[in-house]
């Protein structure tokens, strides 16, 4: 079966910066997966790479077998790390446009969790906590029924409640056989729902396994171990 991602070679300068360095690996489908590593790693970067915002320098990323574009964005559903959406709209005006731009957005859906995360379609972005705002981006991209769902630090600069709301909320609304790559530093938030992991660093990839063989034959959590590596 087609790996949903594949790097092969994959490099990515910004004048003499090398953001990725010669990167070769693949992800399963299926999974959660966690993309980790300090700020300013690359992981950013490779994430624009997948969802066609930027172009490789060298070597080729495929998402489904395909090289990004309009095709890839029918199945990629995208959280940025920052938000794209204007401070005047109302929820709904929100959840008309996914609906109008994304034939996979499921309008119930994402009604069903506004509701149990006591979110009000009627209010405005702007009138909205920093948490509030973060749980509204998140129900629209799982809101899709995406095959890759791409989340760059979806749980950054949240307090811990609203981790645990938007950890949940990833959780138990995404497609069956899809795959969620999360990308983020703060390991010990994501750690129980990741099935596999990435470790990136400076432009490299420094391991790709599964957490329970960090578990199991290292005898060591992911936050240690990356903690560890990276001499956190």
């Amino acid at each position: 079966m087609t790996p949903i991602l594949e790097c092969r070679n994959l490099t990515k300068r910004y004048g003499n910066q090398i953001a990725l360095d010669n990167i070769h690996f693949s992800l399963e489908r299926g999974k959660i997966i966690g993309l980790l590593g300090p700020n300013g790693s690359g992981k950013t970067t490779l994430i624009k790479l997948l969802n066609g915002l930027l172009v490789p320098t060298e070597g080729h990323i495929l998402v489904n077998g395909l090289k990004p574009g309009i095709e890839i964005k029918k199945i990629v559903s995208y959280l940025p790390e920052r938000t794209y959406l204007n401070s005047w709209m109302r929820v709904t005006d929100m959840i008309e446009y996914f609906s109008d731009f994304y034939e996979d957005f499921d309008r119930s859906r994402a009604f069903d969790m506004l509701k149990r995360l006591n979110i009000n379609p009627s209010d405005r972005l702007r009138t909205m906590s920093k948490g509030t705002k973060e749980k509204v981006q998140l129900i629209l991209v799982m809101s899709r029924r995406a095959s890759l769902y791409c989340l760059d630090e979806p749980i950054a600069g949240v307090d811990p409640a609203a981790r645990d709301y938007i950890l949940s909320t990833i959780l138990n609304n995404y497609e069956e056989n899809a795959t969620i790559l999360i990308s983020t530093h703060l390991i010990s938030d994501v750690e129980n729902i990741l099935d596999d992991v990435v470790f990136i660093q400076n432009g490299h990839i420094r391991l790709v396994d599964s957490v329970e063989n960090i578990r199991f034959n290292q005898g060591k959590s992911v936050d240690t171990l990356f903690r560890e590596v990276f001499k956190c």
